[in-house]
């Protein structure tokens, strides 16, 4: 069951108001579910939005922000549980441990990388957790276009291709993490 699910996501409002609405309503649809928010404790941007969704639906939020971030005024104090965190190493480790499943919503360079950290992490075994990407309007259509030429091309088996999981249906991206099995982790010989 997935109880608390990390959500990376851009600290930016993005070009259309779509995106915001789409991380509000992520965070309606959590609090309806009884899934916790898990994030990275910013206050601005989608980040802020699918926080306050939550918040707004009677539902629970723990963010992780680094001191660098919480220094600049990104921290949301009207959350209920913020952790200040020394580095990035540190923020998205807790993440990945306090959650059951990553989800990675649109964003910038911080979300692909975070949500990528997470997808890579599997094929060596330390992650054992489910991953997905919302694909709003196919922003993550391109992305899904890589993996499965790095596939093609001998880089990423398909069990690990298959192991993560696109959509644009929060139901849908629900019943893959909770019907998902971590493949076998990558295995080296001579």
């Amino acid at each position: 069951m997935i109880k608390l699910l990390a959500v990376y996501c851009g600290a930016r409002d993005g070009s259309d108001k779509k995106y915001l609405e789409a991380a509000r309503q992520l965070g309606e649809w959590m609090a309806a579910h009884r899934i916790d928010l898990v994030y990275g404790g910013g206050q601005f941007g989608l980040m802020g939005a699918v926080a306050n969704g939550v918040l707004d639906n009677g539902g629970t939020v723990h963010g992780i922000i680094t001191e660098t971030l919480a220094s600049r005024g990104a921290a949301y104090e009207k959350i209920q549980d913020l952790k200040i965190v020394p580095d990035m190493d540190h923020r998205k480790e807790k993440m990945m441990a306090m959650a059951d499943g990553m989800l990675a919503l649109p964003g910038g360079i911080g979300t692909l990388e975070e949500i990528s950290q997470a997808a890579s992490w599997i094929t060596i075994g330390e992650n054992p957790k489910p991953v997905a990407f919302y694909n709003q309007d196919d922003f993550y259509s391109p992305l899904e276009q890589v993996f499965k030429h790095m596939s093609h091309e001998g880089f990423l088996e398909k069990t690990y291709l298959d192991s993560m999981c696109f959509s644009d249906d929060f139901d849908q991206i629900l019943d893959f993490m909770e019907h998902y099995h971590a493949p076998h982790y990558r295995e080296y010989k001579k």
